[in-house]
């Protein structure tokens, strides 16, 4: 739920952020956070501008609030203990989904997709791409955003979520459509 805070403070600071999935059993970057930190222990931050690392959901959202923002971060995300109980309360429905891993081929480029976390249909794309352990690169665009008009300039359109992959060509919206997409293009053993 920890983790749910800090793509809260990315939504709010309007930023693009590559994302490394780390499902539990997850056997690619799971390790990596290891190798690289010291320890498995997430969130695990990592500023290709400043060099920055660290752990520690609190400690990472007043980061990108002093470095990407005004310094302050918003009343909901600062409340410790209740920001947590609140954080899960609101997935409380949805309890383990994006967590566990489904064996999945890695592509070599990142998905690109264009959502905000306050939407439950970008919510279900993106725990699908963390289950699959999938490298993404979100285009942050809640309301207000003007990514929106990046989309809308592009598509004619504006609708959250939105992929492109750069590994197959394919751009598309609907969660659905999108989570199909995913799971035909990338997992690895299909059930029948």
């Amino acid at each position: 739920m920890k983790t749910l805070q800090v793509r809260e403070m990315v939504s709010v600071l309007d930023l693009d952020v590559l994302f490394y999935p780390c499902p539990r059993k997850g056997p690619t970057f799971r390790p990596k956070v290891l190798e690289m930190g010291g320890k498995k222990q997430f969130p695990y931050m990592v500023d290709p501008n400043t060099g920055v690392a660290m752990y520690e959901s609190d400690d990472i959202i007043k980061y990108l609030a002093d470095t990407y923002g005004d310094g302050s971060v918003p009343i909901m995300l600062s409340l410790g203990l209740l920001t947590a109980i609140t954080a899960g309360l609101a997935t409380l429905g949805r309890i383990g989904k994006g967590n566990s891993y489904t064996a999945s081929r890695i592509p070599p480029q990142p998905i690109e997709i264009w959502a905000f976390e306050g939407s439950p249909f970008c919510r279900l794309v993106r725990e699908t791409l963390v289950e699959l352990e999938l490298p993404h690169l979100l285009h942050s665009c809640a309301r207000g955003s003007l990514k929106r008009q990046e989309v809308f300039k592009k598509k004619g359109v504006f609708q959250a979520p939105y992929i492109e992959d750069p590994n197959t060509g394919v751009q598309m919206f609907e969660s659905a459509e999108i989570i199909d997409y995913l799971k035909a293009t990338y997992v690895l053993y299909q059930s029948s």
